[in-house]
């Protein structure tokens, strides 16, 4: 395997630092710094199997699964140091946001609730979902981080964004683990359909076939699926195309046609229909934008 290295910072303003790392890990010695500042909130997003963190304010390590997070509080400056195993991708996606903008996003004088929240936040109660295991991501939390990733706005607009994306991401968090009492791990009915769609959302499926192809009920794929993750398989399968679709439609060289298919629509009126209910404009419209 060749060697890979990709560390970035996305996006940095006086509130808010995202950056992401990719590396190859090729000797065992090799480990990733992650810093978190004075008096700031980090969610921080395990994107690869097996991440060992080593967490030196309180002298503890950790290992992840691939698509944990936790959202952490660090009232001192803080170096993690983070690493694979030899030969693997190290992957994670580092959110940091400075408490004085939380304070002021939640503002706990507002009433109880808030105060709670905050309260929670600095005492680092969105760590552990349940028995010491982090909560697993959401299919919604996946998306946002890809729109994120994706972003091609600039200044104003991209702040707008990206903090309209992170207020998103912090309300995911606050209710997953306000209401994810009961379980502890990832099912492995909802983990196994998500996996089937994220590999095929491209293709002209339906979930009557999915069910058959991959040995489940309709009905228990709809509900586990929709209590893990929060949102409905057609929702998510409509999500991913939309984002390949946006990605697509700035090729003017590529028909619209061409892109339906590409994107699992067997009808280009469907594509277009659904195109234009999540974006607001037609694809043609938003090709000449």
């Amino acid at each position: 395997m060749k060697d890979q290295s990709r560390k970035g910072l996305l996006f940095q303003s006086e509130d808010i630092k995202i950056i992401m790392q990719e590396e190859l890990c090729s000797e065992k010695s090799s480990k990733s710094s992650m810093i978190e500042e004075k008096s700031s909130f980090n969610l921080l997003f395990l994107l690869s199997p097996n991440i060992h963190l080593e967490a030196q304010d309180c002298n503890t390590s950790f290992l992840f699964k691939e698509n944990q997070y936790i959202l952490h509080y660090s009232a001192q400056e803080n170096t993690s140091e983070l690493w694979v195993d030899n030969h693997e991708i190290l992957k994670y996606f580092q959110i940091q946001i400075n408490y004085q903008y939380i304070f002021n996003l939640i503002n706990p004088d507002s009433g109880l609730e808030s105060k709670e929240i905050l309260e929670g936040m600095l005492n680092n109660r969105y760590i552990f979902l349940h028995k010491e295991t982090p909560a697993y991501m959401t299919a919604e939390m996946h998306i946002i981080l890809k729109e994120i990733m994706s972003n091609s706005k600039r200044g104003v607009m991209q702040k707008l964004l990206i903090e309209a994306k992170i207020i998103k991401l912090l309300i995911l968090v606050i209710e997953q683990f306000h209401e994810k009492n009961i379980q502890d791990t990832s099912p492995k009915t909802a983990t196994l359909i998500k996996k089937f769609v994220d590999e095929n959302f491209h293709k002209n499926i339906r979930i009557e076939e999915m069910g058959k192809l991959i040995g489940i009920n309709q009905s228990t794929m709809r509900k586990e699926f929709k209590s893990q993750y929060n949102i409905t398989i057609t929702d998510y399968i409509s999500e991913l195309r939309m984002l390949k679709a946006k990605k697509m439609i700035i090729n003017k060289e590529i028909m619209i046609k061409e892109i339906s298919i590409e994107c699992g629509y067997e009808y280009v009126q469907n594509f277009t229909r659904a195109f234009k209910k999540k974006f607001g404009l037609s694809p043609e419209k938003l090709r000449n934008t």
